[in-house]
């Protein structure tokens, strides 16, 4: 498994990581496939459905070998941290700060990103030794809000999620963050659902494009 740094490192190079909610068993893998074929560097397959520890594993067989990395998301406490890290994951993202999730991911050596809205909850994240912030849900702040916690915490690497597609992305990499997470914007559910990895491939690669393009790449 990849160091904390290294995953970190591979997630900012990126700028780009997917979130895939509720995708089936059946189809996980080839979308995964497809997503990391279109430059996708990291992936996280949510624990709020069935069988994510299933999904994971099988996710982290079908890329190994590649660039991309598999994490987990809506982990929300440390049981299930602890159940999604021993099943592969190598990132743990939560919607929220707990302080125990944090330090079952430091144990392990996994990086962990809690969600984050006030300076309360950053630096409570912070002092929990998270790894990376998740501002979350970015849509109801907006970019600007990015530079509001930098400017009294300082340099933190910060990932919001929530509302961000082709026509913002850029907005909130030139207001600071070093990645951006997203859902449908970057995952062709309405594709996933007709099996066409091509129209899957297609969509993930034109959010790819777009994140270049705001780094102008």
């Amino acid at each position: 498994m990849s160091s904390p740094e290294a995953v970190k490192e591979r997630i900012v190079e990126s700028g780009a990581l997917a979130v895939l909610r509720g995708v089936d068993e059946d189809d996980v893998v080839p979308v995964a496939r497809a997503m990391s074929e279109a430059g996708v560097g990291a992936l996280e397959v949510t624990a709020d459905g069935t069988r994510t520890y299933e999904k994971l594993a099988a996710i982290d067989r079908e890329l190994e070998g590649t660039d991309t990395v598999v994490g987990a998301g809506t982990v929300l406490d440390a049981a299930s941290a602890q159940s999604v890290i021993d099943a592969g994951a190598e990132f743990v993202v939560s919607p929220h700060v707990d302080p125990e999730v944090v330090t079952v991911c430091n144990r392990h050596g996994v990086l962990s990103a809690p969600g984050v809205m006030t300076p309360t909850e950053a630096v409570t994240a912070i002092d929990a030794g998270a790894d990376v912030l998740k501002m979350f849900p970015a849509s109801t702040v907006g970019p600007g809000h990015i530079g509001a916690l930098q400017g009294p915490l300082g340099d933190v690497d910060v990932v919001p999620t929530g509302g961000i597609g082709t026509d913002n992305v850029a907005d909130y990499l030139e207001a600071g963050a070093v990645a951006v997470g997203a859902g449908s914007a970057i995952v062709d559910y309405d594709a996933i659902a007709d099996g066409d990895m091509e129209g899957v491939r297609e969509t993930a690669a034109a959010f790819v494009e777009a994140v270049e393009e705001a780094r102008g790449e």
